[in-house]
């Protein structure tokens, strides 16, 4: 019973002592529930969820956890709030939720989805103000402590109808026109038509699924999420992000150069059964050891200098 008392004792305490941030956490998390059953038919198997299935946004499973982790990893208890912040967290949620009407009436609703994560930024910023999403390249700490998690969350939902399109046909034919390339820099003689690679008897096709976009979405997902949880200068991270393209498009030519190589040498029964569903594996941990090469570059390409100390001449006891 005194165990019972004492800890019933010391969570009054805790709780007298915190209960300016208990407040703000109960309510956040009272409209957070209320805006995902107002998004629900957003998210769940009739939104974003139906296009998690596809390979090219698999990783969609994976954003809403990342997002949990890195708020508990980044938060700050919750400070006062200024009275014009709070009325700009209301603007903010009342145009994430009016483009979520808006975009209803259109038969893309990849806006609809997206607006979620404009109002979720206001939820924050009535909540926290602008020390929570506040996004400064200027200062000392250029993100609010939820502001890299509240972005991250657009990595849910797929890229807009129109862009998926666009991407397609460019990156397949980019990626048939350099694998050729390559080819012919290692001496095979090969030649493309259209979005294949003619090697004597063999032709190998470049399918919509090999066209490097179902990598590309993933890996710049990863790639901003591992420039949120290290410590970097802004220009380093916006570098890596951007870099996250032309990897994940190497990876992808490498991919098909190798695959047509051992079409050439091992055979294409070993190559269809085998390699061809473990080569989409082994793009990933390729990717990776590109993406830590340059940050190694980086590392030092740029030395910071260091601030020295106030010169010390002497001290009175050595007078």
């Amino acid at each position: 019973m005194a165990d019972e008392a004492m800890t019933s004792g010391g969570f009054s305490a805790w709780l007298k002592k915190n209960s300016d941030q208990v407040i703000p956490w109960a309510t956040l998390a009272v409209l957070m529930a209320a805006l995902i059953w107002v998004y629900g038919n957003s998210l769940d198997n009739r939104g974003a969820m139906k296009f998690w299935d596809n390979p090219k946004y698999s990783h969609g499973w994976l954003v809403p956890i990342f997002t949990m982790i890195l708020l508990w990893m980044r938060h700050e208890p919750w400070g006062p709030v200024a009275l014009s912040a709070r009325w700009a967290g209301v603007g903010l949620l009342t145009l994430g939720v009016g483009i979520r009407l808006f975009a209803t009436y259109y038969p893309n609703h990849v806006p609809e989805m997206d607006s979620f994560v404009v109002s979720v930024a206001g939820i924050f910023l009535m909540i926290g103000g602008w020390n929570a999403i506040r996004i400064n390249p200027f200062v000392e700490k250029p993100f609010g402590w939820a502001g890299p998690a509240i972005v991250f969350l657009i990595f849910m939902f797929p890229l807009p109808g129109v862009l998926d399109a666009k991407l397609l046909v460019p990156m397949q034919k980019l990626a048939t026109n350099s694998s050729t390339y390559c080819l012919q820099t290692l001496g095979i003689p090969a030649y493309s038509e259209g979005n294949r690679i003619v090697v004597g008897e063999l032709q190998l096709g470049v399918v919509e699924a090999c066209n490097g976009l179902r990598m590309l979405t993933i890996f710049v997902a990863l790639a901003f999420a591992i420039t949120l949880v290290t410590d970097r200068p802004i220009w380093e991270r916006v570098v890596i992000v951007l870099s996250a393209i032309p990897i994940a498009l190497a990876a992808n030519i490498a991919r098909i150069t190798v695959t047509a190589i051992l079409h050439l040498t091992i055979g294409s029964e070993w190559v269809e059964n085998v390699f061809h569903d473990l080569d989409g594996w082994l793009m990933m941990p390729l990717a990776l050891g590109l993406l830590y090469v340059e940050f190694q570059i980086l590392s030092h390409l740029v030395i910071e200098e260091r601030r020295a100390g106030p010169l010390q001449i002497g001290t009175a006891a050595g007078r």
